[in-house]
């Protein structure tokens, strides 16, 4: 697993929970350590240990915890770099779910060596919408629930989201758009502000 989804899992703790939840989680895992470096690669078994340790100590199920780090990876501060990417894909909420297609790409762009699973996005009618997520990382649909749903309060939009199941291999999310400006989105400009 890359660095930077284990250090993104590190972070989220860190931030919703407290260093003591995360020293706590990585004993528990019999890490040997209790800091992800970004750029390393790691066993996918030592994500699955963390997983399974934060999933013990908080005592909530797996699918809830990745869909709280899908969305603090797009609202909390630490993260502005990851909403500004996922921005880049359309002024409104309808152009960002339609940008999705290319996300794997966009992000290996930015880091050659993160995967991440294709993302297929399915138009059932202008506010109905499936998003097929392909195997390849475990629990991406559960982060991506909740990326879908910060995105849509970033863009001011009400949508209603679910998981549909299974279609093949790929998780099927449904997406309905109830209200595409529902309540003003947060300020976002694609230039960065420029300090003098």
């Amino acid at each position: 697993m890359h660095g930077l989804i284990n250090r993104a899992i590190q972070s989220f703790v860190c931030a919703t929970y407290g260093q003591s939840c995360w020293l706590r989680v990585t004993e528990a895992a019999d890490l040997g350590f209790a800091e992800f470096e970004a750029m390393l690669v790691y066993d996918d078994d030592v994500t699955v240990r963390v997983m399974d340790a934060l999933c013990a100590d908080l005592n909530r199920p797996r699918a809830e915890i990745l869909e709280d780090l899908g969305t603090y990876l797009v609202s909390h501060p630490n993260m502005e770099d990851l909403r500004r990417l996922l921005r880049f894909g359309g002024v409104t909420y309808v152009e960002f779910l339609h940008s999705l297609d290319d996300l794997s790409d966009r992000v290996r762009l930015a880091v050659s060596d993160l995967s991440l699973p294709e993302l297929e996005l399915r138009e059932v009618n202008p506010m109905e919408y499936q998003l097929c997520c392909h195997p390849g990382l475990p629990g991406f649909s559960s982060v991506m629930v909740g990326v879908l749903r910060a995105m849509a309060d970033d863009y001011g939009a009400l949508a209603m989201l679910s998981h549909d199941g299974q279609e093949g291999e790929a998780d099927v999310i449904s997406i309905v758009l109830v209200e595409s400006a529902f309540a003003e989105g947060r300020h976002f400009d694609l230039g960065r502000a420029s300090y003098d």
